[in-house]
């Protein structure tokens, strides 16, 4: 990894920002002072649960007396007056956080539907806090398979008024963090006007506004389409009324435009805001050209499809005679993987640096089908190890709590974090026991969901750090071996696995 890049990297690493969206809070009026749980974890306001078993996560209270456990509910209506689950006495996990998996005899109806769930805490003495509420959507088809879906670029963008009309279509991991916003009060009819290249077939759009609060949300809005920036339709089914979220997915029959523009009627605070837009049109991109010699697919699992680590440059410095070949997660499916000729020795998969609830979680489905599907060898990265387990539960995958960062004090530390191998893996060859390995991430898997998801733990810190499928050359890294630092005794593990891979390839011609 090149210098500057490290630095980037530790402000834009594997779902850096532990703040995402959510409702706002309740005060607590206790004599006994407990601070309500905060219901930003996973999953967060609106993220679509895809399993009927999801893993309930949140950040702990503080104060009161003693140990705190907690409460927690899941009803049908916001009002709570058709509780389904209950659990109580549900103890920490850490310091941090808490998490509570749905129990066997509750799973939830797998039909598409909302699910409202509050947590309270409550100290040894009885004292309670005020209930935090958020809801989640549970479709347990939505990961299914490939979105079938290519990305259309935006050639121009021009806007009613405001400034930085180009962060609506910077969809780097940045611009989940940037914004449009008209100047207040933003009494006039707000609008913006997108120009494509060339006249294409578009069928879904992509919306996100204000993560962290109501503010700038698009309550009443619609779309129109163009094919000459004159004469305008209105899409249909492209009109939403009482928005009341900050996540939209606008999926409409398909229309042929090279233009198309948003008005927006009303929203939340003083002036609309729109963070990233991203436009689909149907069909799947092109497969990649493959090299004759044999090379590893890279799947970069970041929002503009790349990684701020030189992965493709390590893998081809190892002494194994690999090629790579590097595609955005939203360009790869089962059945593209299929389709490569020749066939890849291994899959390696990225780390990423956004915060999940930001992104369009449906263009790593196909990414999903190669870690539940493909029989050939596959490495998690950062992020990527917890794509694999989000393959089988997108909650399944959470915040810490906290931002584990070596990278910059790597050299220097005096007491580092020490990673102890648990099972014995030739995936460890010439790694001492504990070692030390470079962190960039505040996000980690969670063990207690391995033993219904098939998964096996190799290596821990006080969390997950090294995971593998059971029977399966499907393996996960929490930490970065292909960052060349002296101090990084995880290095040899790329080169482990890859040796590994390249025995299986040959073992199967």
């Amino acid at each position: 990894m090149k210098f500057t890049n490290l630095y980037m990297s530790l402000f834009l690493c594997s779902s850096l920002l532990i703040i995402s969206s959510c409702l706002p809070e309740k005060t607590n009026s206790n004599s006994i002072s407990i601070t309500s749980p905060r219901l930003t974890n996973n999953p967060s306001y609106d993220v679509i649960c895809t399993v009927d078993r999801p893993l309930l996560t949140f950040y702990n209270s503080s104060g009161g007396v003693g140990n705190l456990v907690y409460t927690i509910q899941v009803a049908n209506d916001k009002n709570f007056n058709d509780i389904i689950i209950e659990y109580k006495g549900v103890k920490q996990d850490t310091k941090y956080i808490t998490s509570k998996l749905i129990e066997e005899n509750d799973k939830l109806p797998s039909d598409k539907q909302y699910y409202y769930w509050r947590v309270k805490a409550v100290d040894q003495n009885n004292n309670k806090s005020a209930w935090a509420t958020s809801r989640y959507y549970l479709d347990t088809t939505s990961d299914d398979r490939f979105m079938n879906l290519t990305r259309e670029e935006v050639k121009t963008v021009t806007v009613s008024d405001g400034a930085n009309s180009k962060n609506i279509i910077d969809i780097t991991d940045i611009g989940n963090t940037t914004h449009w916003e008209p100047p207040p009060p933003g009494n006039n009819q707000s609008w913006v006007e997108f120009e494509f290249e060339e006249q294409i077939e578009l069928s879904r759009i992509w919306m996100l506004s204000n993560p962290v609060g109501k503010e700038g949300w698009l309550i009443d809005f619609y779309w129109m389409s163009s094919v000459d920036g004159n004469n305008w339709s209105k899409i249909e089914g492209a009109h939403k009324e009482n928005n009341d979220t900050f996540r939209n997915i606008i999926d409409f029959n398909p229309v042929e435009a090279r233009f198309i523009k948003l008005i927006i009627n009303d929203f939340y605070g003083y002036a609309p805001q729109l963070f990233t837009t991203i436009f689909y049109s149907k069909g799947a991109p092109p497969t990649p050209n493959t090299p004759n010699n044999d090379y590893v697919l890279i799947i970069g699992d970041q929002l503009d499809g790349f990684t701020f680590t030189n992965l493709a440059d390590h893998i081809e410095g190892l002494d194994l005679d690999l090629e790579t070949i590097t595609v955005p997660h939203y360009e790869i499916s089962l059945e593209i993987l299929k389709s490569l000729s020749p066939q890849p020795i291994a899959i390696v998969f990225s780390g990423n640096n956004a915060n999940y609830p930001n992104l369009p979680m449906y263009e790593f489905n196909g990414g999903f089908e190669i870690v539940r599907n493909s029989n050939i060898p596959i490495l998690g990265i950062c992020a990527g190890h917890q794509l694999e387990v989000m393959a089988f539960g997108y909650t399944y995958a959470h915040s810490t709590g906290w931002f584990d960062n070596t990278i910059l004090d790597i050299e220097t530390r005096k007491d580092p974090d020490s990673i102890w191998i648990v099972k014995e893996s030739p995936v460890f060859n010439n790694i001492p026991n504990p070692f030390f390995g470079v962190e960039i991430h505040s996000w980690a898997t969670a063990e207690k969901v391995f033993p219904i998801i098939g998964f096996e733990l190799l290596a821990r810190s006080t969390y997950v750090q090294t995971q593998k499928i059971k029977n399966r050359m499907v393996y996960g890294e929490q930490f970065h071996a292909e960052i060349e630092l002296k101090a990084n005794q995880a290095t040899p593990m790329i080169y482990n696995f890859l040796t590994m891979a390249l025995e299986n390839n040959s073992y199967n011609k």
